[in-house]
């Protein structure tokens, strides 16, 4: 924990260390390689791993790499091998010039430990390079009276070869009057001068041609040569003299073209002409001498051609100062070019990989980008960074190259592509940078299933709508792109009352629009369910569903029908009882009807639409419930006739009538002699007639009270099995409907029906007993068809029919 907890000082500390080898825990120790030039790229250099004390595969697990500060990265490590190696082409002469001994020095880091170990590598020279002159002829003038062993120094040969592969020896061509010397500088360049052995005249020979060859000692031994021409003239004895045998100047390379750079000298003791020194370039390449002008007559040096430090940083130039004889002098001027930061960093897209899918894993190489700066030193250090928050980093890989990888998840649904902006900055003050533009496209998976808005819905049709009538239009979307974002619906198999799902609702695949196959009834069935899947055309597909509810909205095509009372099947006229001592408000029957349609259209109401008594009768507008209006007179006929009307509340109102015949009377046996002298008024010419109805009428009241004592004999049998059954019927919610015995006028028959009351008379009571018996009324609504899943008597209940006692005329 401590070694994590280092200030930043410390920091500081080791960076120092590193840079200037103070001792500290990083020791840096140095290990030396020999190396010829011009060996090939990857050639073996030694064996680091050896000598650092390392495995090869250590090489990478501790971070050994080369810490160096050239702009050219010479050698490179091999962490496979653990060997050093070439990385490009070695030139001696290129990076030593003219040194005895050509020492390229970097460091290896152990970066796991902190540790800095020198190394020194010595290219050593190969023989490739001959002697050669900077010019093809040698002009000599000479002046006829100088006196024999008289030197003129010749121009000398360049070898950028060292040792012996350099310039060993010089040789002139034979003749009687000059011979050669060879002297050495201070520096250990030899050069040659040419001696006069015997004096010259003029008269006999005016110009002598010789042939100067320099050769090295290198195998196999290489050479050049040049013609000298040896003018022979009158007496010139000085020669001119420079004030300094080398000028040193160092330039910024932003000079300023025309700028003066320097001003040399040369002074000649002689008079005259022979004392006028005109100064020119010796051994000046082509290249180099467009960018100086020399004043042959002042010797200033300006600048013709703007520098470029990452071009040449120093500049070797020979200026030879020759008077009007024969007499020249040379001398050196050294320019040193001083970097500055002039030059923008400079990234080239090495490799760009798009599109790239939205599913790459993290750490996918997006581009391979280079990076390099021209500038030496600290203005040729290059940063690199990305701008914005994007899904992407830079990471540094081998020499000046940079990795775009990814860095978080993509997405294409979110952003389909990315405008990335790499900023390269140097650290030169001020900085310069540079901006490059990268487009990346995102391809597309399939990752997202169509997505309805909302996962179920529901609609409504009236029914009996027209086949083929739209229903709905549902919409998925895929935020996918093309194949993957078309949507493909369909509905899932299903069957509704034993029918396939596909004979009643289709689907379009393409526009999800729902259609009717056939017209819907409202009373076969209310509602569909059904599921629509939405599919897209990825490979493998995606789907996703939704749940769609139809509603079948009903429509009045069903008009009310009355189940109580029943009509007789064999054409007559149902009978009701009313006693003649009932008060106002007497119970005498109930119409049940009901509706198959629901809602309004359902809603029932009933109204007398005709009475043979007007007045004397009322009909509950809700209930049904027929009852006595006033109390009954002894004018009021026996038989009373009522047109009862049902209608719903529908648009437009659909109804239905039933006729119900009242007899007023206080016993059965007055209702039959009633009937009878109704229907057989006297009438001398119907004697007969009547006789054979008084008959019928006594048969049947027989019958009538015969059936009446069997019924009472079974009635203490089923008194148990009754009471079951009305609390059956209680909870079917369908017990209190009243019911009638009829009675045919037509004919006087009188017959008991499913649905039959008991009329109960006591001999000192005014008041009747109404006894509604309770049937299995289910049996007769499912008879009737009623509707499916709703009882059309559930709004009947026993409330509705109170038990009454009503008062009878004795």
């Amino acid at each position: 924990m401590a070694a994590q907890r280092k200030s930043p000082a410390c920091s500081e500390l080791i960076l120092l260390c590193l840079f200037f080898g103070m001792p500290w825990e990083a020791r840096a120790r140095q290990i030396y390689y020999s190396v010829p030039e011009e060996i090939e790229k990857g050639s073996f250099v030694g064996n680091v791993s050896k000598d650092l004390g390392l495995e090869p595969r250590e090489l990478t697990e501790r971070g050994v790499r080369i810490v160096s500060r050239g702009r050219t990265q010479l050698f490179a490590l091999n962490p496979r091998s653990g060997s050093l190696v070439t990385a490009g082409r070695l030139d001696r002469e290129e990076l030593c010039a003219q040194s005895p001994r050509c020492l390229v020095s970097f460091n290896i880091l152990v970066e796991d430990r902190v540790k800095l170990f020198g190394i020194e590598i010595e290219v050593t020279d190969i023989n490739d390079n001959a002697p050669k002159f900077q010019a093809e002829n040698l002009d000599i003038k000479i002046n006829e009276n100088v006196a024999p062993g008289m030197r003129f120094p010749l121009l000398e040969a360049i070898d950028p070869d060292v040792g012996v592969n350099s310039l060993q020896n010089y040789q002139l061509s034979p003749n009687k009057h000059f011979s050669l010397a060879v002297q050495s500088r201070a520096s250990g360049v030899k050069y040659p001068e040419l001696v006069l052995e015997l004096a010259l005249d003029r008269e006999e020979e005016a110009v002598h041609h010789l042939v100067l060859t320099a050769s090295d000692g290198g195998n196999p031994l290489r050479s050049g040569t040049v013609l000298v021409s040896v003018t022979v003239f009158d007496a010139n004895d000085n020669a001119p003299v420079f004030t300094s045998p080398e000028y040193r100047v160092s330039v910024p390379e932003n000079i300023p073209v025309g700028t003066q750079l320097l001003t040399v000298t040369a002074t000649d003791k002689d008079e005259g002409a022979n004392g006028e020194v005109i100064y020119s370039f010796r051994k000046l390449p082509d290249t180099q001498l467009v960018k100086f002008q020399l004043n042959e007559y002042t010797g200033e040096i300006k600048l013709s051609e703007s520098l470029d430090y990452e071009e040449t940083g120093f500049y070797e130039i020979e200026i030879q100062a020759e008077d009007g004889g024969a007499y020249l002098a040379t001398a050196k001027v050294l320019i040193t070019v001083e970097d500055v930061n002039d030059n923008n960093p400079e990234v080239i897209i090495t490799s760009l990989f798009s599109p790239v899918s939205e599913d790459a894993p993290l750490g996918t190489v997006i581009a391979l980008l280079n990076v390099h700066d021209l500038d030496s030193e600290q203005n040729g250090q290059v940063t690199c960074s990305i701008s914005g928050n994007l899904p992407f980093k830079l990471e540094k890989s081998i020499d000046s190259y940079y990795r775009l990888v990814t860095h978080r998840g993509l997405d294409r649904e979110q952003v389909s592509s990315y405008n990335i902006t790499v900023r390269a900055t140097d650290g030169g003050s001020p900085p310069l940078s540079t901006q490059t533009h990268l487009t990346l496209q995102l391809a597309d998976i399939n990752d997202n299933p169509p997505s309805f808005s909302h996962i179920s819905y529901f609609t409504y049709i009236p029914e009996n709508n027209a086949r083929g009538a739209s229903i709905f239009s549902v919409t998925a979307l895929d935020p996918d792109s093309e194949e993957n974002a078309r949507v493909v619906y369909s509905l899932a198999e299903d069957t509704i009352q034993g029918a396939p799902l596909s004979s009643y609702i289709s689907i379009n695949s393409d526009t999800g629009v729902l259609y009717a196959l056939r017209s819907f009834d409202y009373e076969q069935f209310r509602d569909i369910q059904m599921q629509v899947t939405a599919s897209d055309s990825g490979n493998p597909p995606l789907s996703s569903n939704m749940s769609l509810s139809l509603f079948i909205l009903d429509q009045n095509d069903n008009a009310p029908e009355i189940l109580y009372p029943a009509l007789p099947t064999d054409g007559s006229t149902g009978v009701e009882l009313a006693p003649r001592s009932a008060e106002p408000g007497y119970l005498v029957t109930k119409v049940v009807a009901v509706d198959r349609d629901s809602g309004q259209n359902a809603w029932l109401s009933y109204r007398l639409l005709k009475a043979s008594e007007p007045g004397l009768f009322s009909v509950g507008l809700h209930t049904g419930e027929v009852r006595t209006a006033r109390a009954l007179l002894e004018r009021d006929a026996l038989k009373q006739s009522l047109v009862v009307v049902v209608q719903d509340h529908g648009q437009p109102p659909l109804s239905a009538t039933v006729t119900l015949t009242v007899a007023v009377a206080d016993s059965i046996p007055d209702i039959l002699v009633d009937l009878g002298t109704l229907e057989s008024p006297a009438n001398p010419d119907d004697s007969g007639l009547t006789l054979y109805l008084v008959v019928a009428v006594t048969a049947v009241s027989c019958v009538f009270l015969a059936f009446v004592i069997v019924l009472l004999a079974f009635r203490l049998r089923r008194w148990h099995s009754s009471r079951l059954l009305q609390a059956s019927r209680d909870g079917d919610g369908l017990a209190g409907v009243p019911t009638s015995h009829f009675v045919g006028v037509d004919g006087v028959r009188a017959f008991l029906q499913t649905y039959s009351h008991e009329v109960s008379l006591t001999t000192d009571s005014r008041k009747s007993h109404l006894i509604f018996p309770q049937p299995n009324y289910a049996d007769t609504l499912i008879s009737q068809e009623s509707c499916e899943k709703k009882d059309p008597l559930s709004l009947l209940d026993d409330s509705k029919f109170p038990v009454e006692d009503t008062p009878l005329v004795p």
